[in-house]
């Protein structure tokens, strides 16, 4: 039985880029550790959110409104921002990252760490970290947390 991210793919993945991406990440998976891809994964998000900055932004609610707006416009999902006191949540609904395939799960969501990193950074969370918090439900949720860097 089909899984509501398997619909979603159905529905909005390209018949023209379904091969290709499960062929390149089998390929990656071939050549890379598993720690390779996520430091890949996390330079290529870093890269798109460099091309792609985000206007200032003076609230929490600011910040989710300009990455949601960054989000819609190429259909990968949406975010939520939650204060949790000494971190922010950083809750991120509906990437695609299920079309590379199901192993992929393991290191495609590093894309959207390193976008969210470098959005932050430029907002002045340098000396902060985003950190993957557990495996992606189903690739459709994935979560973070910005927090102070281990030193």
């Amino acid at each position: 039985m089909p899984t509501v991210v398997d619909v979603l793919l159905e529905q909005h993945l390209s018949l023209q880029w379904r091969g290709l991406l499960r062929a390149l990440a089998a390929e990656f998976e071939s050549q890379l550790s598993r720690d390779e891809l996520r430091e890949l994964m996390f330079r290529i998000g870093a890269r798109f959110a460099a091309a792609h900055p985000l206007p200032p932004c003076e609230s929490t609610a600011g910040l989710a409104v300009a990455i949601n707006a960054r989000w819609s416009a190429i259909q990968w999902g949406c975010v939520e921002l939650a204060d949790a006191g000494d971190s922010l949540r950083i809750t991120h609904y509906g990437a695609p990252l299920a079309a590379f395939g199901g192993d992929a799960l393991a290191w495609s969501p590093a894309f959207l760490q390193g976008a969210y990193q470098t959005w932050l950074d430029a907002m002045g969370a340098a000396d902060l970290a985003v950190v993957q918090t557990g495996a992606p439900e189903d690739g459709f949720v994935v979560a973070f947390q910005l927090a102070r860097a281990l030193a």
